[in-house]
C-alpha cells in the first residue's frame, strides 16, 4: 500500500485515486480521463517501488502526465490550484444574479472543485430574518424579491420594482456582510450565492474575496431554466414565469450595478464554461496578488 505524507509531517494517509481524480477534474479534465491519469500515477509509483510518497511528488508526477497528454493549460491550472490550497489562503467567492439563473448550481460545482465546504445561500439569511422580524416592521423581506415593491409605503420616483428589491437587499446584506467579516477575520473559505449579492451593498473585504454576477443570455433561456428546475424542485415554473418581466428588470439593474463596481458579468449558459471562467479569473487575479508578494505559483515543479 502506498501512503502519502506532507513534507515535514509524520502523519500519513493511504493513496487515494478518488481524491487525485477530483483534484484533476477541478481543472476541467473529464472525470473518466482524470481517473485514468490517477491510475497511471498510482501504477508508476508502484513500479518505482514507492511505499511512502510526499504530496509534492504526486503533484509533480500528475503535472508530468498532463503535459505528456497535451494538456498544457490544464497542467498549469493544476499546479496553481494545488499550490494555492497548500498555502491555506482563505478564499471567499460571492455569486450574484437574478432568480433562476443557476447560482446555486454554479456555487455547488465551485465548492466541489475548490474543496470549499461552506456554501451559503442568501435565501437562508432572509429566512432567518423573517423569523425574527415581523411583517409589520419590515414587510419587504416577507415576499419574493420581485414582489417586494408591493410592500413599499409612500411614492417611489423611479422603478418601484427596483426600489422594493433594494429594500429587501438592504436588510439581507447586513447578514451577508457579517458572514464575510467573520470569514475574513477567522481565515475561512466560503461561497455566498444569491440574488441579494449586489455590488455596492455587499462589502468585498479582503484581497482574496471575489464577486461575480451571473445572468441569463435571454428571456427564453431564463424561462427554460424555470421549467428545468421543476424536475427537482417543488417550486412551480408558472409562478416565476408570470413574473418574468419583473425578474428581467432586476437582472438589468444587477448588470448596471456590476458594471458600475467593476464586477465581472458572466452569461451562465453552460456549467463547465461558467465555472472555468470564474476559476480562471480567480487564478489570474491571485497570480498578480502573489507576484506582488514575491511568490510565483506557476513555476514548474
Amino acid at each position: 500500500m502506498i501512503r502519502v505524507i506532507e513534507k515535514g509531517d509524520k502523519v500519513s494517509l493511504p493513496f487515494s485515486r478518488g481524491i487525485l481524480t477530483r483534484s484533476i477534474t477541478s481543472v476541467g479534465i473529464d472525470v473518466d480521463l482524470a481517473y485514468s491519469i490517477a491510475i497511471e500515477v498510482q501504477e508508476e509509483l508502484v513500479k518505482k517501488g514507492k511505499t511512502i510518497v510526499t504530496k509534492d511528488e504526486i503533484r509533480k508526477l500528475t503535472y508530468q502526465k498532463l503535459i505528456e497528454k497535451g494538456f498544457k493549460e490544464e497542467a498549469k491550472r493544476y499546479i496553481f490550484w494545488r499550490r494555492f490550497r497548500k498555502m491555506k489562503v482563505p478564499l471567499i467567492i460571492l455569486l450574484g444574479g437574478p432568480t433562476g439563473v443557476g447560482k446555486s448550481t454554479i456555487a455547488t460545482e465551485l465548492a466541489f472543485r475548490l474543496g470549499i465546504r461552506s456554501v451559503i445561500g442568501t435565501d437562508s439569511i432572509r429566512e432567518v430574518l423573517r423569523k425574527i422580524i415581523t411583517p409589520e416592521l419590515l414587510p419587504t423581506i416577507h415576499t419574493s424579491t420581485f414582489l417586494a415593491w408591493k410592500e413599499l409605503k409612500g411614492t417611489v420616483t423611479d422603478s418601484p420594482i427596483v426600489a422594493g428589491f433594494e429594500s429587501q437587499v438592504s436588510a439581507v446584506t447586513v447578514g451577508i456582510n457579517a458572514i464575510i467579516e467573520r470569514a475574513v477575520r477567522e481565515g475561512l473559505n466560503a461561497i455566498i450565492e444569491g440574488i441579494h449579492v449586489v455590488p455596492g451593498f455587499v462589502k468585498v473585504e479582503g484581497e482574496m474575496t471575489f464577486m461575480y454576477m451571473l445572468i441569463a443570455r435571454s428571456r427564453e433561456d431564463l424561462e427554460a431554466r424555470f421549467y428545468e428546475r421543476t424536475r427537482y424542485s417543488k417550486r412551480p415554473a408558472d409562478y416565476y414565469i408570470s413574473h418574468l418581466d419583473e425578474i428581467l428588470e432586476i437582472q438589468d439593474y444587477l448588470i448596471r450595478r456590476a458594471k458600475k463596481f467593476n464586477v465581472p458579468v458572466i452569461e451562465n449558459v453552460e456549467l463547465e464554461e461558467t465555472v472555468s471562467k470564474i476559476m480562471e479569473d480567480i487564478m489570474q487575479k491571485t497570480i498578480e496578488i502573489m507576484k506582488g508578494k514575491g511568490l510565483d505559483l506557476l513555476e514548474e515543479p
